[in-house]
């Protein structure tokens, strides 16, 4: 879907300049999303071992909420669900469909890699969040993993309504944390497309072994340096949208060997080591412990300095700022959650649809507008960003707005929690929430505090309410809860040529 930047819409008789000004009243929006971390993984959820002074104190002057969700319990279809506005039972990336299988190979100095990299891409005709918010009137900026269309595809940053991209395009790719290669596309660098920008010291090393600690160019660091440079660049005449989606913590747990590290090596001096795997590119890590919770410390200092950022440009007041995980915590790389408890008591881990897979941290700050230290139980998910965004920057029915004509039916699932963050009492609810996920098999719903989970057709019915990590299974006692949310299932189910999942039998 093609958009054209709302500025250039206004009548003649309207200057630039009187449109920017116009436009000033409206909120900046910060959408931070880091890369599965559990909800238990933060200070102000509740873990112990590890610190994060900055995260803890957003929360401390924010919304912190208990009961949100992702779209999916993994990375491309929890994604889609943000971007889209629909859930996986809807949007068409329903899983990491890989592009960079059966491509020819290209040499990073004697480093082989792929010549086409990324994942299924979002329809090209269901409009997408920065698509809308790039139509009215914002700059947009995106920075980390895109994971919404491989390399070429009609689906990439530069198509969707991004100014400025820097990251990965390919969620594989990101396993590597000192890669051969991010990518980038700029409008201010006159790129007309994505393009690939070569990590020239990091190639004259190989991607896997002992020598690949030789490299410099550290990915989670450059990524957050050029998040900086673009909202360092905001002044405040035009609103902006950034979404700084970093990969922190997912593995592989490498790291810069600095302060951060060393001080959790003192803490965890009893630590182990991880062999490596490298077909995932997963390079073998010592003091795996400490090299997880190093990666959470880091990525709390990143959120520190863009909240000192907005303060010192006078830009905080205006600047709504989401942080969240896409998914649950995961055991790859040498990833320990049972150590750390992160999944906050929570059962299941990525790729499950119980509630450790799906409910992730999720705190809102705006200073003056969101009510601080209040903690928040209502029910969210991914797919309700894209209706709170259009309603507070005062975008009125944008189902009937933006859907794509060309079909039937365009599905939007989402309902706007801005009244929440706003403090007014007409929040609407769900009736239900709604997860599917082909990898595993599973098929998950809730309906007020029951929540029914399906694996491989068959389903289990838990009362969170009074068992929060999903240990007894009630399906038996109360058939006719479970018949009701088969209803939801058969009725939100759409068929997918690539993501297939076994529906419940009645």
């Amino acid at each position: 879907m093609k958009l054209t930047n709302s500025l250039l819409l206004v009548g003649g008789g309207l200057s630039f300049m009187a449109s920017a000004a116009a436009q000033q009243t409206k909120p900046n929006i910060i959408y931070i999303m880091c890369d599965d971390m559990g909800y238990g993984d933060l200070g102000c959820y509740g873990q112990p071992f590890i610190h994060t002074p900055y995260i803890d104190q957003m929360a401390a002057e924010g919304m912190r909420f208990t009961q949100a969700y992702a779209g999916s319990p993994v990375s491309a279809p929890s994604r889609a669900s943000l971007m889209t506005g629909q859930h996986s039972g809807h949007t068409v990336v329903r899983g990491n469909k890989e592009y960079w299988r059966n491509v020819p190979i290209v040499m990073y100095g004697k480093n082989e890699d792929f010549s086409r990299v990324g994942q299924h891409p979002y329809d090209p005709d269901h409009i997408i969040i920065p698509e809308i918010m790039k139509d009215n009137g914002y700059t947009t900026g995106m920075f980390g993993k895109w994971a919404g269309g491989y390399e070429g595809s009609a689906s990439t940053p530069d198509k969707r309504g991004i100014d400025e991209f820097y990251g990965y395009i390919c969620q594989f790719q990101a396993h590597l944390y000192y890669p051969n290669f991010l990518n980038r596309y700029s409008k201010a660098l006159g790129d007309t497309g994505v393009v690939r920008v070569v990590m020239d010291e990091n190639i004259k090393y190989p991607m896997y072994g002992k020598d690949y600690l030789k490299r410099t160019r550290y990915s989670a660091d450059l990524i957050h340096q050029k998040a900086m440079e673009w909202l360092d660049k905001q002044e405040g005449k035009q609103p902006f949208f950034g979404i700084f989606t970093y990969t922190l913590p997912h593995a592989e747990l490498i790291q810069p060997e600095d302060s951060i590290l060393n001080g959790y090596k003192k803490e965890f001096f009893w630590d182990r080591t991880w062999g490596g795997q490298e077909p995932s590119r997963y390079n073998p890590s010592d003091h795996v412990h400490a090299q997880f919770a190093g990666m959470i410390t880091r990525l709390d200092k990143y959120v520190g300095q863009i909240l000192n950022k907005l303060k010192e440009k006078g830009l905080d007041e205006n600047t709504l700022v989401i942080f969240t995980s896409d998914n649950g915590p995961h055991e790859e790389g040498g990833a320990d959650p049972t150590f750390f408890g992160r999944d906050g008591k929570l059962k299941g881990l990525k790729r499950q649809c119980y509630e450790g897979g799906i409910r992730i941290p999720f705190i809102a700050r705006w200073p003056k507008t969101v009510q601080a230290g209040v903690t928040n139980d209502h029910q969210l998910a991914f797919y309700d960003i894209m209706p709170t965004f259009c309603e507070l920057i005062g975008v009125r029915n944008y189902q009937k707005k933006y859907r794509n004509k060309k079909i039937k039916e365009d599905y939007f699932d989402g309902i706007s929690f801005a009244p929440t963050l706003l403090g007014k009492s007409d929040q609407i609810k769900h009736d239900f929430l709604y997860w599917e996920f082909h990898e595993t098999n599973q098929i998950g719903v809730r309906m007020g505090d029951w929540k029914l989970v399906v694996k491989e057709g068959i389903p289990e019915l838990y009362n969170l309410a009074e068992d929060i990590h999903e240990d007894n299974n009630v399906a038996a006692t109360y058939p006719v809860i479970v018949s009701k949310m088969i209803e939801i299932i058969d009725r939100e189910h759409t068929p997918s040529e690539y993501f297939s999942v076994t529906l419940p039998k009645r």
